[in-house]
């Protein structure tokens, strides 16, 4: 593939067992995520993608995996691959505000099944998996913690 390679960063977002999607205004059920300018770090543009298009403030548990996709810009007029770093993350409660100024259409958190099932693209489900196991092993270890005296 000919064209321009970006590098993103986004967040898969917990709590309660729940996990956050968005729908773009193409009608597809994803993640939030952008794209890392200048000199910010992938972690940084992560949490501030899910602040700025959620409304979420959330704190990253680990890294989930990298994904890819290319695709072309009619804006540009040339083809686009988008390289993502993505991590889970958790939030304290279940606040938030879908950015339809950005052009959301609609989000909320949905049990992992769920969103198994409405997420468009399968190399998002990859990363759901391996982030809710993340989430888990990091519930798991915060239970211990409380168990000890």
């Amino acid at each position: 593939m000919s064209g321009a390679i970006r590098s993103c960063a986004g967040g898969v977002v917990f709590c309660d067992d729940e996990v956050f999607l968005l729908m773009s205004d193409r009608g597809e059920w994803v993640m939030p995520k952008g794209v890392i300018r200048s000199e910010n770090r992938s972690n940084d543009v992560a949490l501030w993608r899910v602040e700025d298009e959620a409304g979420i403030h959330a704190e990253i548990i680990g890294i989930a995996g990298n994904t890819r996709y290319d695709f072309f810009s009619e804006s540009r007029g040339h083809e686009v691959s988008n390289r993502i770093q993505w991590f889970a993350m958790r939030a304290e409660d279940k606040t938030f505000h879908v950015s339809y100024d950005q052009g959301f259409l609609n989000g909320n958190y949905y049990p992992i099944d769920r969103a198994r099932e409405l997420l468009t693209f399968d190399g998002d489900r990859v990363i759901l998996d391996n982030a809710y196991q993340i989430y888990k092993q990091c519930r798991r270890n915060e239970s211990a913690s409380d168990r000890v005296p």
